[in-house]
């Protein structure tokens, strides 16, 4: 570890799909502290039939935190933005945006990738890109705009997925930056660049693709004009872990590599830091993907449906008069811990029903009390975290030995308590806030204050108070 023990501040700037956040954080390699000084709302702009993300608007919150910083004489060594992944904008010649980026919850891919099989078989996808088929996949999103002679997809110089689309949109520079654009699809996992053949086979254009980019190094300073009118001179921005999962991993507080991990928000993310990619029949047939990692680790994971579920409940339950905190819904589980009905989380009717309650309660063939719901929902979470959790033990190169559980979920000490008797094996819960902490670290250790992941690890593991549960059984 670094012995400049200089106290640095750097700015993350965390967006996820429904809200994003400027979060400051103080950090001299050996303490830690931070604080959220910004939030703004994730638009989505609805326009002839098509959603788009209102990206202008994400910009203008960033000026707008910046210049609130400015104001107070806050010095910053750094800027690192996160979003979600998959979703890019279109650079003109000219440098300018053409038009605002598509969402990925935008329906204009579904079907699209049973049309792409038609041209590349999903083996072959698969064995080189070892993503997990999402229909809103880059690439998938990308053969659908070809398809419709998507005019700025004509006329783009460059691709820029959105941590890098923000970073242009401040300084005016461009990067690909490796564990966002490693969620496109469209990367070739033995080369960890772009599969060119692939995509020409789809007439798809590859020349407006970069190369690719590992995470740390600095996209570019502030444009004058926002240096100027923030007061905060020409601040360097880093291409930091640019997909909010691959930042979260950065801050699991774990001493070794033998853990799985849980980054658990309204999705579940399962899985295992692994070394190198796991592409086989077996990771294709149960649909893991290979996501990039800091240091050139993959993260070999499986998307599961999580808290979901139970905040779909909760918004019927609150238009019924019934707004239940999380401290009583935790009770309401307990009270009925015994309560034997169990679903299928990721059970395709629970993705997007017009009523979360009655669909439940359909799939469990029976009326059920709203405690027994909240029981359910909790054991069959715990009950798919153990069948993930044996899946990724067949895969791992290594033992595992610990579930680290990540993000806004790993709040919920009942669940914590039914996934660790389930696995049989500890779960260590925390720090809640690991994707902003993540994107603040990768900044850090371009710095100088952190020397590898082991490093930073040790430190939020002194830094944040986390919680161990032992399985009962």
């Amino acid at each position: 570890m670094s012995h400049n023990t200089k106290m640095h501040s750097f700015l993350a700037f965390d967006c996820g799909a429904t809200s994003g956040r400027g979060i400051l954080a103080r950090c001299d390699g050996k303490s830690f502290s931070m604080e959220e000084v910004y939030r703004f709302p994730s638009e989505i702009i609805q326009k002839d039939g098509r959603m788009y993300w209102d990206v202008h608007a994400m910009f203008r919150h960033f000026v707008s935190c910046l210049k609130e910083l400015g104001s107070q004489n806050i010095k910053i060594d750094s800027i690192g933005i996160d979003t979600w992944g998959v979703d890019f904008g279109l650079i003109g010649t000219d440098g300018s945006l053409l038009g605002n980026p598509r969402c990925y919850r935008d329906p204009y891919t579904v079907g699209i990738p049973e049309k792409v099989y038609e041209i590349i078989p999903r083996k072959e996808l698969y064995a080189s890109t070892g993503i997990q088929i999402m229909n809103f996949n880059t690439i998938f999103q990308l053969f659908a705009q070809t398809r419709e002679n998507d005019s700025s997809l004509m006329t783009a110089e460059s691709l820029l997925f959105m941590p890098d689309l923000l970073s242009f949109l401040l300084t005016g520079n461009k990067v690909c930056e490796y564990t966002d654009a490693s969620t496109s699809g469209m990367m070739d996992q033995n080369s960890r660049q772009f599969n060119k053949a692939l995509l020409e086979k789809l007439g798809i254009r590859t020349d407006i693709l970069l190369p690719i980019v590992q995470p740390g190094i600095k996209v570019g300073t502030l444009k004058k004009e926002i240096a100027l009118e923030t007061g905060l001179g020409e601040l360097p921005v880093i291409a930091v872990a640019g997909h909010d999962t691959a930042s979260a991993i950065i801050a699991v507080p774990a001493e070794d590599e033998h853990f799985a991990y849980l980054s658990s928000g309204t999705w579940s993310l399962m899985g295992i830091e692994a070394p190198a990619p796991i592409i086989n029949e077996e990771s294709a047939r149960l649909n893991f993907t290979n996501e990039g990692g800091i240091e050139g680790t993959t993260r070999f994971l499986k998307n599961i449906t999580g808290m979901w579920l139970l905040e779909s409940c909760r918004k019927i339950w609150k238009a019924q008069g019934k707004d239940y905190g999380y401290a009583a819904l935790m009770e309401m589980a307990l009270a009925e811990a015994a309560f034997k009905g169990r679903i299928n989380p990721d059970d395709p009717r629970f993705a997007a029903p017009e009523d979360m309650v009655m669909e439940i309660k359909a799939a469990l063939g029976r009326d059920v009390s709203d405690a027994q719901m909240v029981s359910c929902i909790y054991h069959s979470l715990a009950d798919r975290y153990k069948e993930v959790l044996t899946m990724l033990q067949g895969f791992a190169p290594f033992k595992i030995e610990k579930l680290h559980i990540i993000g806004g979920g790993s709040a919920n000490d009942l669940l914590n308590q039914w996934t660790a008797d389930a696995i049989g094996i500890p779960v260590i819960a925390g720090p809640t806030e690991a994707t902003a902490i993540g994107n603040v670290m990768i900044q850090a250790k371009a710095a100088g204050l952190f020397k590898d992941r082991w490093e930073i690890r040790r430190l939020i593991a002194s830094a944040f108070a986390v919680k161990t549960f032992l399985p009962n059984n």
